[in-house]
């Protein structure tokens, strides 16, 4: 079968982006197989406007939108869940005297507290190394917003995992 230039492209650029696309999903949401359905939904998104999208300087970029807009509708669906079901089975709230310790911070789970625009920022900055103007087209934000966020971000996952595993993992980004 012989494609159309523009199906080569776009073919060419699912090949070339199409990890990485998921990876960003699995990072925004922490969930495994939610990232392939997100990276899938949102290159078929892509496929649709390729028309015009081919011609686009920063594609990428768009993709990276799409991708997080995509997270962050899917989170707050699971909130908006997670408190239906919250409200309906809690009867009688238990109480917890203090901070449950034998459950383990990992960067996930950290990533996981934090809120989403931070999550993004700090993602997209520290384990993508996106500069932060592609880091702002690809969220829609300024860059005076993704350098505020990130910053902030990175501060809670100071308290959250301590100041040295936060510490590394700038450090591990830096020396990749």
């Amino acid at each position: 079968m012989l494609l159309d230039d523009a199906s080569a492209e776009f073919h060419d650029f699912f090949e070339r982006h199409y990890a990485e696309l998921a990876r960003l999903a699995h990072l925004l949401t922490g969930e495994t197989d939610a990232a392939d359905d997100l990276a899938a939904d949102a290159l078929l998104a892509l496929w649709q406007r390729w028309d015009r999208l081919r011609t686009a300087d920063h594609p990428l970029a768009y993709a990276r939108g799409v991708v997080a807009n995509m997270a962050r509708e899917r989170i707050r669906s699971a909130v908006r869940e997670r408190r239906r079901v919250a409200l309906f089975w809690s009867r009688h709230p238990e109480r917890v005297d203090g901070p449950n310790v034998a459950a383990v911070l990992d960067v996930r789970t950290a990533l996981a507290r934090l809120p989403y625009r931070k999550r993004a920022c700090v993602v997209l900055r520290h384990a993508f190394d996106l500069p932060e103007k592609d880091t702002a087209v690809a969220l829609g934000i300024s860059v005076g917003t993704v350098k505020s966020q990130t910053s902030k971000g990175m501060a809670e996952l100071e308290r959250l995992l301590g100041a040295r595993a936060a510490g590394a993992l700038v450090a591990g980004r830096r020396t990749r």
